[in-house]
């Protein structure tokens, strides 16, 4: 019997794109005022050090994320350890000019890559471990983004933040001049020190206070400095209008939760605040500038609850709300990262849910037969292929992609279709000035390219696998199980680890469950978790570790090998 075999990879970044030279061809296309305010907007994320009297040194423009060293005595702590190994090292070579103690402490701000993927650098410099501390949730967030989701939140993530974008199309990301993460091996480490509300402790002298934050993810923690009245909020404050809703995917942003943490952090009137994006504010500005970031929150969430409460839909909602002067002067409120229109759809869904209230929306047909409909009422397929033309002709670009939706529907004329659909993603791309909506766009045309392939760009890492869990490993099992694949006739597979950890598959009904409990098995495998992690990771090929005895079938070797083929990506 062919056995069939399926590695699954779970990075947050997996591949880089590469085009061939026969390429879809665009014309160049004005850059806008709003483009050339964007391309201002970089002068946030020159790569330097700042340093400051207090003792606190932040390295913005290394990576998407700043990365902050706190000096204290005999030691030091960093703040958010940038997005990839390597540029952990590059900025800890300029931190080290200053002060060459050894760290003793790393804060996670919260779970997302560019804070966490170069701890590894700084946990592996001495014998001595630093504390990794974080708010009780991170890991389970890490391991989320890294397990069941990465699939989907990884080819979003690359066109969200232009992975693919050749030199020269990349402008910035809106709070940081790039994502870094495949720049190496992501160096995630697990947090040690973990809290639920608040943290107060002293390392290496320093009087330090961690609190739970919700705002941008739901373990954000924001830390103060009572002494040196410094705070730093993480991803709840930084030089553009707030991600509420992120276009890469996310759970719901709890955006009330959002405010009342940042009135929180009023309430201690910092003179200094670093955040984890963008550039320090001093002085009277930080009252002002966390007073107008939760302003601009407030307006938006309750007046998309007003209207919301009128019967209107999101769309229509949309087109009501806009900042009012006073709030929307702000150079903190560009919408260089998230965007009032945004917001408004996930606010209305984190309260309402996806149903809009519209009828005609909660069941309707679907694409291929509303695009069949359209196209017999326009005459054909031929003439709504036409209509595409036009639209593209006319610049009407918004119109051509949801004309090319209908005619994608039908199977019509693919080749040359993706090829205008590619144009009007070009060009609305390149006018837009809103990195997440002008990467994205940018993007989905290179995939329109038929020689547009992939090619692997992150390595899996034994490290990175030992920081997380089993359950994770397990997790993803039983969300890639091919119902294709699976009988329907109950089928258990029993796993025993070197740990003594002990984990049952049950096959029924054409899904997996995972259960600890001990039961009769039909097949039973002995083997070490680092074994097994690696081969689910692509790391270990199975043939040669059934063959090997590292993983042990029990004599069932072929019966193990059919059992993994009916996991796929």
């Amino acid at each position: 019997m062919k056995t069939r075999l399926h590695f699954i990879k779970f990075f947050f970044i997996l591949a880089l794109a590469s085009c061939s030279n026969d390429e879809v061809s665009f014309e160049d296309v004005e850059i806008t005022s709003e483009v050339e305010q964007l391309v201002k907007h970089s002068e946030e994320f020159i790569p330097n050090v700042y340093s400051y009297e207090n003792g606190i040194h932040i390295a913005i423009g290394y990576g998407i994320a700043n990365s902050i060293m706190i000096e204290g005595d005999g030691g030091n702590i960093i703040i958010d350890a940038a997005d990839s190994v390597y540029e952990a090292s590059k900025i800890h070579e300029e931190f080290k000019k200053i002060n060459s103690n050894p760290i003793k402490a790393i804060i996670y701000t919260h779970n997302h890559g560019d804070h966490t993927f170069g701890a590894s650098y700084y946990y592996n410099l001495e014998d001595e471990k630093p504390k990794i501390i974080a708010h009780e949730t991170t890991a389970y967030y890490v391991e989320r983004i890294l397990g069941i989701l990465n699939p989907i939140i990884a080819a979003r993530s690359s066109r969200m933040f232009g992975t693919y974008l050749p030199e020269g199309q990349l402008i910035n990301v809106g709070i940081g001049p790039f994502l870094g993460v495949s720049q190496s091996v992501p160096g995630y480490i697990k947090p040690d020190t973990t809290f639920s509300d608040e943290l107060k402790l002293n390392i290496a002298g320093v009087a330090i206070e961690l609190y739970h934050a919700v705002g941008e993810t739901n373990d954000q923690l924001f830390v103060w400095l009572p002494e040196k009245k410094a705070l730093m909020p993480g991803d709840n404050l930084y030089k553009t209008f707030p991600n509420l809703y992120t276009i890469r995917g996310t759970t719901h942003r709890d955006v009330q939760g959002w405010i009342n943490s940042l009135d929180h952090m009023r309430s201690f009137e910092p003179e200094y605040l670093f955040p984890s994006h963008t550039k320090v504010i001093e002085g009277p500005d930080v009252m002002e500038t966390l007073t107008l970031y939760r302003d601009a929150i407030q307006y938006v969430h309750d007046q998309t609850i007003r209207l919301m409460n009128q019967g209107l839909y999101p769309d229509q909602i949309i087109e009501k709300i806009k900042l009012p002067e006073e709030i929307a002067d702000s150079p903190f409120l560009n919408e260089f990262y998230g965007t009032v229109r945004w917001s408004v759809k996930s606010i209305f869904n984190g309260y309402l849910g996806w149903f809009n209230g519209n009828i005609a929306d909660l069941d309707p047909l679907s694409r291929e037969d509303e695009a069949t409909r359209i196209s017999l009422m326009v005459g054909g397929s031929e003439n709504l292929y036409i209509a595409l033309e036009n639209a593209i002709d006319e610049q009407d670009m918004q119109w051509a992609l949801q004309l090319s939706d209908h005619l994608i529907a039908l199977e019509y004329k693919l080749k040359e279709v993706s090829k205008l659909r590619a144009i009007a993603a070009e060009y609305i791309g390149q006018r837009a000035p809103n990195p997440n909506k002008r990467n994205y766009f940018l993007t989905s045309a290179m995939e329109l390219n038929p020689n547009f392939e992939l090619e692997n760009i992150i390595r899996s890492d034994p490290e990175l696998l030992t920081q997380l869990s089993m359950d994770n490993f397990f997790n993803i099992l039983s969300v890639r199980l091919n119902p294709e694949f699976a009988e329907t006739d109950q089928y258990r597979v029993c796993f025993r680890f070197d740990s003594g950890l002990q984990k049952t598959i049950t096959l029924r009904n054409k899904i997996a469950e995972i259960s600890s409990i001990v039961v009769d098995c039909d097949l039973q495998i002995e083997t070490g978790e680092s074994v097994f992690k690696e081969t689910l990771a692509g790391l270990n090929n199975p043939l040669m570790k059934v063959a090997s005895g590292e993983i042990n079938t029990n004599g069932k070797p072929t019966e193990f090998l059919t059992f993994l083929s009916k996991f796929t990506n």
